[in-house]
């Protein structure tokens, strides 16, 4: 029986291979917007721009591990990991996610103190910062999320999601800066509130990320279509009488299928066994995100039905 093994991909085509560009380019450009931010919110007294300046350094780190997690899934099966490295993938993810929380919770602490802190109003320019540093965040989750579906990649959902997330908490930061200088003295620490609230919205949107991460880690049945389209594709095979277990489960880029075929009990072991080869082969053909299917012959006759 054929199958889409990882040994048979160029390397330079695995989907983690071309996931791995969107994570550098990320990280490049957080490495330049740690500079911007942190800079301008000393000069510009908003610690609110600072906190944002610290998430992007966490992003940074992030995007080695996601990097790092990309690397490993495009390694071809071996021996201890006969079923490929798919599962470094979601790890990753998983831990883009952690690292979101880590970095609200930082932002929290330091904002709670600034609140309680005499400082002075955020000065104008910052908005300017903050306008530009929205844009850059919203094309670049466009950008990650657009080669995330493409490559069906939840590590690189999750750096999307990252993205818009520093893109909401620099418009809390924007709006908040906006208030403290239109209402002037007595509300220096609206910026700071508007880090406390970006920070609840980053500890959703990092909910958000971590529970398909973990989902797929527990091999957690995909969506009903992908399910319904095996089946579809199965009964379609000549010889193919009924359907009984299917169970589908994502490694990594691919998903794994296991399918009981039911086919005439009269038939010879042989002929079940051609039956299964095309079923099989209609499958991969029909479906290319589907990497293998182990398939199980079940005899249509008055003993399988007694079974059930």
């Amino acid at each position: 029986m054929s199958s889409r093994s990882q040994t048979q991909r160029d390397p330079s085509a695995h989907p983690a291979t071309k996931g791995m560009k969107p994570v550098v380019a990320g990280g490049v450009i957080n490495f330049f917007l740690v500079i911007v931010k942190i800079s301008a919110g000393i000069l510009g007294n908003s610690y609110a721009l600072i906190a944002d300046g610290i998430e992007s350094a966490a992003d940074i780190f992030s995007s080695f591990v996601l990097w790092f997690g990309l690397k490993v899934a495009s390694k071809a099966p071996d021996k201890d990991h006969p079923y490929g490295h798919g599962k470094a993938e979601p790890i990753a993810g998983a831990f883009v996610a952690l690292a979101l929380l880590g970095a609200a919770v930082l932002v929290v602490v330091q904002s709670i103190h600034k609140i309680l802190t005499p400082h002075l109003l955020p000065r104008q320019f910052t908005l300017y910062i903050l306008g530009a540093i929205i844009l850059v965040k919203q094309i670049l989750f466009g950008y990650v999320m657009r080669i995330g579906k493409k490559i069906n990649s939840t590590a690189l959902y999750a750096d999307a999601w990252h993205h818009l997330s520093d893109s909401i908490s620099s418009a809390a930061a924007f709006i908040g800066i906006s208030i403290a200088i239109i209402m002037g003295p007595g509300y220096e620490s609206a910026d700071d509130w508007a880090a406390i609230v970006a920070s609840v919205i980053i500890v959703i949107n990092a909910y958000k990320i971590l529970m398909p991460s973990l989902a797929e880690m527990m091999d957690t049945a995909p969506s009903d279509s992908i399910i319904k389209e095996v089946k579809q594709v199965a009964m379609k095979v000549d010889g193919v009488t009924g359907l009984d277990k299917c169970f589908v489960r994502k490694m990594g880029f691919d998903y794994y299928v296991d399918l009981h075929v039911i086919v005439d009990g009269s038939l010879s072991v042989h002929k079940g066994h051609n039956i299964s080869h095309r079923v099989k082969d209609a499958i991969l053909h029909a479906m290319p995100n589907i990497s293998d299917v182990l398939i199980h012959i079940e005899p249509d006759d008055d003993s399988h039905l007694d079974s059930q």
